[in-house]
């Protein structure tokens, strides 16, 4: 296998070239980020950080844990009465996070949806903190919120979650309308947005989105919400889709959802605050002419008064193979596929009959919240280093590898790691720092949006020997996620990680998740989940294993 020589070739240079040799071949960009404070972070913070501190004697080894400071308790503290008040058990509040105060954040993990582990990163104590702040701080918004929620005081929770994974699905925090339209209508466009492609202002100019007419004969306009010009599958079922129908009342607008197919005015019929459909849902459309003027939308797009016979239907978005790749934001799709799977009540699996594709955006931005994880975890391992200066120093790995960023889009997996082996090779650095770079990049990129980051960093990871990664890569060209929409090229990197899983690799996302990998199988199938009409034959994985260094 061209890997297995070529990762040869690495290990061997890594140890025999001088660094200064290796670099002289290399972009003046990476040796700023060899210089820079990863390289001397990955190198040094496992000597600097022991866990415990030794004391010698003349007869014993004693061995006693770091002291917590006071600053840290407090912080324990703020923990714990948070985990207390959405219903987590920690037990008091004494800023020791021991046994309880474990199993309370492990529930927390899973509520959100999150691995539930039990170990508080970061970013889960960012969401629980400020959920709790924003719970006790009396806002209207959050008051209405968790009053009208199920959950209850959790919903703050997860709103929050929601927000800063880049969701925009948050309907019942909207505090005023979209111009012309009401309040109510203005949430449950937020609604239908938050779980499709198009942002509420591009769904707002889609002719037939929004239909008004005067419904229950009040005089006032009453409006129809027809999902289906969404695009998500998320609202539909193969006959008939979602259908929102808000009609006016002396208090404001009453909703009513229904089952429908190409609906009109002629579909329903309402009394008062109630609708439902009519006897004859199929007769000819009358045209209705609204009480008032109708509605601009954003960009002075005038919505539709009544609905045509026939809505024109929206066309397909096709994958482009070549041009400039349009920016679309992770950060803001996992947020929505988030909060669809929080109101599902739990990823899609093989045998809930769900959407390959759906399954395969799930565990897209389940691995995305690993590798942000990951990063976290060794950055808090190194003393005087922040995300902030890692993310900073990350941001030159990407223009260091436009050429295999190109070839990525446009050539087989094979190609692409001949590339990224030789760039590999000019770098200076040995295999076990490119992996440790490598890992914080991946979650710098992921933090920051910045696709370019986080893919050369996986490219670099499973050239590095670690064939799991290239999952990651089979997920940005199946989505179009930094790359050209390549499903048909996905295919190849997605056989990679499965071959590589199947033949007892150490899983990277998910670990604690043993059927992930036949959902991945399931899911990533060629022409389901991925790589539709393609025919690619699956490509061994090679697994070559380089070993830490041994520390003192």
């Amino acid at each position: 296998m061209f890997a297995n020589r070529t990762l040869s070739t690495i290990a061997a240079l890594a140890i025999s070239v001088p660094a200064p040799m290796a670099l002289a071949g290399a972009d003046d960009i990476v040796g700023g980020i060899i210089g820079g404070v990863i390289g001397g972070a990955i190198v040094n913070h496992g000597r600097q950080t022991q866990p415990r501190t030794r004391t010698q004697t003349r007869s014993t080894t004693v061995r006693r844990a770091p002291a917590v400071s006071s600053a840290q308790r407090q912080q324990n503290r703020d923990v714990q009465t948070a985990l207390n008040y959405f219903g987590f058990d920690a037990g008091g509040a004494d800023g020791v996070l021991g046994r309880r105060s474990r199993a309370a954040i492990s529930s927390m993990e899973s509520f959100l949806g999150l691995p539930p582990d039990g170990q508080l990163t970061s970013f889960e104590r960012d969401i629980l903190l400020s959920a709790h702040t924003r719970a006790l701080s009396g806002n209207p918004d959050t008051v209405r919120l968790i009053s009208t929620s199920p959950l209850g005081a959790r919903a703050a929770l997860r709103a929050q979650k929601d927000l800063m994974t880049g969701g925009t699905g948050q309907p019942a925090l909207r505090t005023t309308g979209y111009p012309g339209l009401p309040l109510e209508v203005s949430r449950a466009v937020d609604e239908v947005a938050a779980s499709s492609d198009p942002s509420p202002e591009q769904l707002l100019q889609r002719s037939g989105f929004i239909q008004l007419s005067d419904l229950n004969g009040d005089g006032r306009n009453d409006y129809i919400i027809d999902t289906s010009f969404s695009g998500s599958s998320f609202w539909c079922s193969p006959t008939e889709c979602k259908t929102m129908v808000f009609v006016s009342t002396p208090e404001g607008y009453a909703r009513n959802d229904m089952l429908a197919h190409s609906p009109t005015a002629a579909t329903f019929e309402c009394f008062g605050a109630s609708c439902r459909l009519s006897e004859d849902a199929n007769a000819p459309v009358v045209a209705s002419t609204p009480a008032f003027p109708a509605p601009a939308a954003p960009g002075g797009t005038t919505l539709a008064a009544t609905a045509p016979a026939e809505a024109a239907p929206v066309a397909p978005v096709l994958p482009s193979f070549g041009g400039a790749v349009a920016e679309l934001s992770l950060a803001s799709h996992c947020g929505k596929v988030n909060l669809l799977t929080a109101t599902r009540g739990g990823f899609v699996d093989v045998s809930s009959g769900g959407e390959r594709s759906v399954a395969l955006a799930e565990q897209f931005c389940l691995a995305r919240n690993f590798a942000i994880d990951e990063g976290e975890q060794m950055v808090s391992a190194m003393p005087g280093t922040t995300m902030d200066m890692v993310q900073a120093q990350c941001g030159s790995f990407g223009p260091a590898m436009a050429a295999q960023l190109t070839a990525l889009s446009a050539r087989p997996e094979a190609d692409v790691m001949t590339e990224v082996s030789a760039f590999a090779l000019t770098t200076g650095m040995s295999p076990e720092q490119l992996r440790q770079t490598a890992t914080l990049c991946l979650a710098a990129g992921y933090r920051a949006d910045d696709m370019d980051v986080a893919l050369g960093s996986a490219l670099l990871m499973v050239a590095m020997g670690s064939a799991p990664h290239a999952e990651l890569l089979g997920h940005h060209l199946n989505d179009g996620f930094g790359t050209a929409k390549r499903p048909d090229l996905a295919v190849e990197w997605y056989s990679t990680a499965i071959q590589a899983l199947q033949g007892g690799a150490t899983p990277v996302f998910a670990p604690n998740q043993p059927d992930r990998t036949a959902l991945l199988v399931w899911a990533a199938a060629p022409g389901q989940g991925a790589g539709a009409g393609a025919s690619v034959q699956p490509v061994p994985a090679a697994l070559p294993s380089f070993a830490a260094p041994a520390q003192d």
